[in-house]
């Protein structure tokens, strides 16, 4: 439950990231073999934001760019999965250059980057990766030119505003001070609002499982003075409206942002049916809503579509 948690996360995290600057699909089919390209950017001329307001992570995405962020350190099988689905992206591009009869770029193939939140210099080592610190930050390790592929080791990263972003995918100790770098952000900083928006869907989704280690459960505790702390700012901003119905439609906001993503983290998807019971759910009282978070893992899609397609 726990990885499925934190996929969702890491991918709707670099969704609402990279939005703004082109199209971004999760979960995208890839030729071949059936597998899924965790995050997939294609870059827009006309993008909403500037690139280095996400630090290095804008850095990531000057042309189309494969992402696959790991929750545990990567390994070896799992990085030679991430470089097939390049490779069959590589050449989706290559035969759409070739029906149309042009001459395809080396430099506007597409990229690969594999966020891993550490990697052991032996790991590193099995795939002759290279470091470029004239160019680069630490922590960046380039397979091959050719290959188009980079390992993030998001521990080595150095601890600076330009890394925040990718840092907040980190683990223990890297992650928790990324979150409180986000928290100290100026309240109106639109990429601090989205980030604490997906942090607190993550601990509302964390919570849903009994058996968390004790990092995950370092996490929860961690994050739940932000859920209190983004509840406040919401009521806050329907206070400085002037209107009750500010401070209402925020917490329904709240509400409406965490029942998505926990259906989605339960059942894979939000299709038609699920997302009908999203405003039956929404009209809950506090206490059953609440009583609702604990249980979902342990009621059937079934279940839930009976229930609440009668309300």
């Amino acid at each position: 439950m726990t990885r499925f948690a934190y996929d969702r996360f890491a991918k709707d995290y670099l969704q609402e990231l990279l939005s703004p600057l082109g199209s971004v699909e999760t979960s995208k089919d890839v030729a071949g073999e059936v597998r899924e390209i965790d995050v997939y950017f294609v870059p827009s001329p006309k993008s909403q934001i500037d690139k280095p307001t996400l630090g290095l992570l804008g850095r990531f995405i000057d042309t189309a760019v494969l992402i696959e962020p790991f929750r545990n350190a990567v390994t070896k099988s799992e990085v030679r999965s991430c470089m097939g689905k390049l490779f069959d992206t590589c050449a989706l591009f290559e035969r759409e250059a070739k029906r149309n009869d042009l001459r395809l770029q080396e430099d506007s193939l597409p990229k690969l980057w594999i966020l891993s939140p550490t990697a052991s210099e032996e790991f590193l080592a099995g795939f002759n990766t290279e470091i470029d610190e004239d160019s680069w930050l630490k922590g960046i390790h380039f397979l091959g030119d050719s290959l188009r592929t980079a390992v993030v080791a998001i521990h080595q990263l150095p601890v600076t505003p330009e890394t925040l972003w990718l840092r907040l995918l980190g683990k223990g100790k890297v992650q928790q001070r990324a979150i409180e770098e986000v928290q100290a952000l100026d309240i109106n900083n639109p990429l601090r609002s989205k980030a604490i928006d997906l942090l607190v869907n993550l601990k509302s989704t964390l919570e849903l499982n009994q058996n968390l280690d004790v990092e995950d459960r370092d996490l929860v505790m961690q994050l739940s003075p932000i859920y209190e702390q983004r509840l406040a700012e919401a009521k806050q901003e329907g206070r400085q409206e002037g209107r009750q119905e500010g401070i209402e439609q925020g917490v329904q906001t709240e509400r409406r942002t965490i029942i998505e993503n926990l259906l989605k983290v339960r059942f894979g998807t939000l299709d038609e049916q699920l997302t009908v019971i999203i405003e039956p759910l929404l009209g809950l009282p506090p206490e059953e809503f609440s009583s609702f978070l604990l249980q979902l893992s342990n009621v059937s899609r079934e279940e839930l579509l009976t229930k609440f397609h009668q309300q």
